[in-house]
């Protein structure tokens, strides 16, 4: 069986995002990767179910499962990849329909083992998203103590935390 990855995890609203796209290029240990992300989202039995669309030839099939919660958080996921999502897109959609889509453009850096994610999120606004990858026996008060640092670095407050998924934001609307 597979074991799924996990990360620990946050996802806040972001202010002043020139700024901060300016400190998280400075941060990175990498160069900004620019993308643009279709995730359609369908009914799952647990946790969530999204295809995530790169573009005609590349995507995503990821289930994931993570709490609820504006705090740091684990984050358990399985991601399948597909030369063909387009295909894949219809299949699923007929078969289980539809939950929601999320369009956005992410830039993604990357600083040691954590992903950040500066995420503009058509219809929601700028959005920051921080992932530390959990080597298999990694201790997670450690990788907490990391994503704590680096929203203290990044001036994120517990204020600007989202306790939820972009779809459930754009479903309030």
């Amino acid at each position: 069986m597979l074991t799924p990855a996990k990360n620990i995890e946050i996802k806040a609203k972001a202010h002043n995002w020139t700024k901060l796209q300016h400190t998280v290029a400075a941060l990175s240990d990498t160069p900004v990767e620019v993308l643009k992300q279709e995730d359609i989202f369908f009914p799952a039995q647990t946790g969530r179910l999204k295809l995530r669309i790169f573009d005609s030839s590349y995507g995503e099939l990821i289930h994931y499962e993570r709490p609820n919660v504006a705090q740091t958080k684990e984050s358990s996921y399985i991601i399948s990849k597909t030369n063909d999502p387009i295909s894949l897109k219809i299949t699923l959609s007929n078969a289980l329909g539809v939950v929601g889509v999320v369009k956005k453009t992410r830039l993604l850096y990357f600083t040691g083992q954590t992903r950040i994610h500066l995420d503009d999120v058509v219809g929601l606004g700028n959005f920051l998203e921080l992932e530390y990858v959990l080597k298999s026996e990694e201790k997670i008060n450690i990788a907490n103590e990391i994503v704590l640092d680096l929203m203290r670095y990044l001036e994120i407050t517990n204020n600007d935390l989202i306790n939820c998924a972009y779809i459930d934001l754009l479903a309030a609307l």
